[in-house]
């Protein structure tokens, strides 16, 4: 009917099923927009790679099964160690908006604080997703990473094979994603530091404490069917830790409900009337204050 009301003919129209969900829609007729840009070979191509992992993870057994192990890292950190939180550090430019679109895929799917009985959990849930890319993260917030006082699950993203033809670039950024790995692992002992001369004032500043942990993921080459395989890792991974969790990652009435305020917010931001009662007394001076000043008054 709507498709019909804003004047397409509906014979036209690519059905989206009512139970796919935003974020796990990529794959289905939403994907339209992404085949037109890539082309259908390499469409296909992706498909392939979400199916390759939807076929490991129904029948590899567990102790061999990716998205199992991955889910189980992030739950176990997660519940059990107090982790707030999974910075996604991709190696690549090319995945320099794969922390966004896990964000979606996490937060959306695990922000949930009821059992699948409805009853109010006992402990963490789904944690808080950033990131950033590569080298830029190592000067903005890695500071805080190896140093500071919270405890982060990071994960950092890289390809073997670049898209470019300058091997000696690429050398040197796995080499740093491989340097911090392995610095967060590892960190700096005092004894190292005071073994390179360090005046002792320095020595605790310059001391890492390490076992700061991180998952390294490496694929073959940036392609429709690893990009597939990675992202169909994480949604499955999603899965195993809602199931663990006992909540459903598959609702999102969080979303719905300012979706709906926002409706009613709306046709009140164009008329003159007062706003309703049924509003907050904040929300109610905001809505005045902005219709005074779009107004020019």
């Amino acid at each position: 009917a709507e498709v019909r009301r804003f004047g397409i003919d509906p014979a036209n129209m690519f059905e989206f099923w009512d139970w796919v969900g935003g974020r796990y829609s990529l794959t289905s007729a939403i994907g339209l927009a992404v085949m037109c840009a890539i082309g259908p070979e390499h469409f296909a191509e992706l498909l392939a790679g979400f199916h390759a992992i939807d076929e490991h993870f129904r029948s590899a057994p567990l102790t061999a099964n990716l998205p199992v192990l991955h889910g189980l890292v992030t739950f176990w950190h997660t519940t059990f160690l107090g982790f707030e939180s999974v910075a996604v550090l991709p190696y690549d430019q090319y995945l320099r908006r794969l922390p966004a679109y896990l964000q979606q895929l996490t937060m959306e799917s695990n922000g949930k604080s009821v059992t699948l009985a409805g009853r109010p959990v006992a402990w963490p849930t789904g944690p808080l997703f950033w990131g950033e890319p590569g080298t830029n993260s190592q000067h903005s917030f890695f500071q805080w990473i190896h140093q500071g006082t919270r405890q982060v699950l990071c994960e950092l993203v890289a390809c073997c094979q670049p898209l470019h033809d300058l091997p000696r670039h690429h050398d040197l950024l796995l080499a740093n994603m491989l340097a911090q790995a392995e610095a967060l692992a590892m960190g700096k002992s005092a004894e190292q530091v005071r073994a390179e001369g360090v005046p002792e004032a320095l020595v605790p500043h310059r001391t890492f404490p390490g076992n700061r942990p991180s998952t390294v993921l490496l694929l073959p080459r940036l392609t429709p069917a690893t990009l597939g395989q990675l992202i169909a890792l994480y949604e499955h991974s999603v899965f195993v830790q809602a199931v663990l969790w006992d909540i459903n990652p598959f609702d999102q009435w969080g979303v719905e409900l300012g979706k709906v305020l926002a409706g009613r917010i709306a046709a009140e931001l164009e008329t003159p009337a007062p706003p309703s009662p049924a509003h907050d007394s904040s929300t109610r001076t905001l809505i005045e204050y902005y219709r005074q000043r779009r107004s020019g008054a």
